[in-house]
């Protein structure tokens, strides 16, 4: 092909085909090719790792950690800096020789990504990898390629969720080996569709152990979530706010202000870290600032603090508050400044002098508040009253609306489809989907706030255990409770989730805005025959559908 790049990994990709000439997400043809690159070096890290597993030998933590960051890496909005692309791929050819030698002697034959030896120069890497990206191989079989491509995608979002656990501490041997049995996967020629589809679902009961893991991680460092009313207005002063998802960032962060007269406000997927008691204890940590991640040039421009972005979820940032943003971890932009993690801390001095130098807000709105907090833990412990409420018929139905947002045309359906769900309804919420309508006001049944804000996407996992726990009071199966799945996807964290999904044989699930470019329409076929995945269509005719 003669495109400058290809990539439709995302939901918003160009004309829901894919992005030829730069990324709607702001990626540049360099920044794409050397993330196909490093794409293909992990899959021969992938044949190597499983290799060596299937000798019953041991993979060492730093190659499972830096599996699971270089695979996040190249997760849509994350890292846009081609110099740290360059330096991964480096670092991936060293952990594939290292792999190499722990699987010693083998029978069959090796694979060109395994094999492959990577050149000496930025400008030969990206060269390179015009053989090596999505479509190189024009003749490949597309349902092929489309299961292939699912389940890297499915690695990717599982990788960042590995990436949550593993910095608070939490690992797994599935979960970490499953990435090089993924990715092997994706070079074996002998694996039939059938072969394909069953490991894509294979990978959504790992990423529910994985999602497991996370909530355990979290609530181990943090305490269980309990809802929490959370201020969404501006209070006078120095303020710093942080985007992304992860929960370490932000204790550093509260740690690191302390007494500095800075407030924090969280913003995007970071909102739901108000309801736990280890970080809501922090007086300074006051509220939250915008909505989710697509608003964030009109929101952070020229704004008077600091923005600190912890995980994915960046734009190109303009240049009118260029010189205030700062990334960490696996997050990056060329020429803004990055916070590096030394001997496990990071130092947010930058950071915090840059929020007192720009002097903050110079006077506080009149406040307004929104509830979260409601994790399994919390809604569970309330599910005898949720049953007598269901069974008096107070409560008729349920319904999760959520996932990630974007900029497309066509989302304001998730809004439009809340705002129409019937008075004696519960909406369960998650993710940064739940900004379409979580500042509206839905109203109570019974002591029960109508709109139960779950926590992030990865708190998919606490959905699924209150459904679970509610099939299991109910005496039946989790497709016969009243409750309908309404999702929205825009890249890789949601794709894993949905697989997830799938793997419990959950059904007759809404997704959308638009159904993913990368599912061929046989592959599309089969989901639509065993789980009845349908698009969506207008909230109207959806919400009839569903109530009757």
């Amino acid at each position: 092909m003669d495109n400058q790049m290809f990539c439709y990994q995302c939901e918003q990709t160009a004309g829901g085909k894919g992005c030829v000439k730069i990324g709607v997400c702001g990626k540049d043809p360099e920044v794409a090719a050397l993330q196909d690159l490093l794409v293909y070096l992990l899959k021969g890290i992938g044949f190597y790792g499983q290799k060596a597993l299937e000798k019953g030998k041991k993979i060492d933590e730093e190659t499972h950690k830096f599996v699971m960051d270089a695979m996040f890496a190249t997760l849509t909005n994350v890292n846009f800096d081609a110099e740290r692309f360059v330096e991964y791929i480096k670092k991936a050819a060293e952990v594939k020789e290292n792999l190499k030698e722990l699987a010693g002697d083998i029978e069959a034959s090796i694979p060109d990504a395994a094999s492959y030896k990577i050149p000496s120069t930025k400008e030969e890497m990206i060269n390179d990898a015009k053989k090596v990206g999505i479509m190189a191989d024009e003749d490949l079989d597309q349902d092929i390629r489309s299961l292939r491509e699912l389940l890297i995608y499915g690695l990717k979002g599982m990788a960042a969720y590995a990436h949550h656990a593993y910095v608070l501490g939490k690992t797994d041997e599935t979960v970490n080996n499953f990435f090089y049995k993924g990715l092997a996967a994706t070079l074996n020629d002998n694996l039939t569709i059938d072969d394909l589809f069953n490991l894509n679902m294979e990978l959504g009961q790992v990423n529910f152990k994985c999602m497991e893991l996370l909530d355990s991680a979290n609530t181990g460092a943090y305490g269980h979530p309990e809802p929490t009313e959370v201020l969404i207005t501006k209070k006078k002063g120095p303020f710093i706010i942080i985007s992304g998802h992860d929960l370490k960032d932000l204790k550093e962060l509260l740690e690191q202000t302390e007494g500095k007269g800075i407030n924090i406000y969280t913003h995007g997927e970071m909102l739901p870290a108000h309801a736990y008691p280890e970080l809501k204890k922090y007086p300074h940590l006051v509220g939250n600032y915008g909505g989710a991640w697509q608003d964030q040039q009109d929101e952070f421009d020229n704004i008077p603090g600091a923005i600190l972005m912890t995980t994915n979820c960046l734009q190109k940032p303009r240049d009118s508050y260029k010189d205030r943003i700062f990334t960490t971890s696996i997050v990056g932009w060329p020429d803004v400044a990055h916070i590096e993690e030394v001997n496990g801390k990071k130092d947010f001095t930058p950071l915090i002098e840059k929020a007192l130098e720009l002097g903050g807000w110079q006077e506080d709105e009149e406040e307004k508040k929104i509830l979260v907090g409601f994790g399994h833990n919390t809604v569970l412990s309330l599910s005898d009253k949720i049953i007598e409420a269901v069974k008096k018929g107070d409560i008729k139905h349920f319904f999760l609306i959520g996932g990630c947002d974007g900029a497309r045309p066509g989302r304001n359906y998730y809004t439009e489809f809340a705002e129409k769900t019937p008075k004696d309804t519960i909406i369960l919420t998650l993710a940064c989907g739940k900004y379409r309508f979580n500042k509206k006001d839905f109203g109570k049944i019974g002591e029960f706030p109508r709109l139960l804000d779950v926590g992030q996407c990865n708190d998919a996992y606490s959905a699924i255990k209150i459904a679970v726990a509610l099939a299991e009071a109910f005496e039946c199966d989790v497709n016969e409770l009243p409750l309908s799945i309404i999702l929205s996807w825009y890249e890789q964290k949601a794709v894993c989730i949905l697989l997830t999904l799938l793997s419990l044989n959950i059904k007759n699930i809404y997704l959308g805005p638009t159904l993913p470019a990368f599912i061929s329409p046989n592959v599309l076929q089969v989901l639509v025959d065993k789980f009845n995945i349908k698009p969506t269509s207008n909230a109207e005719a959806d919400m009839k559908e569903i109530l009757g």
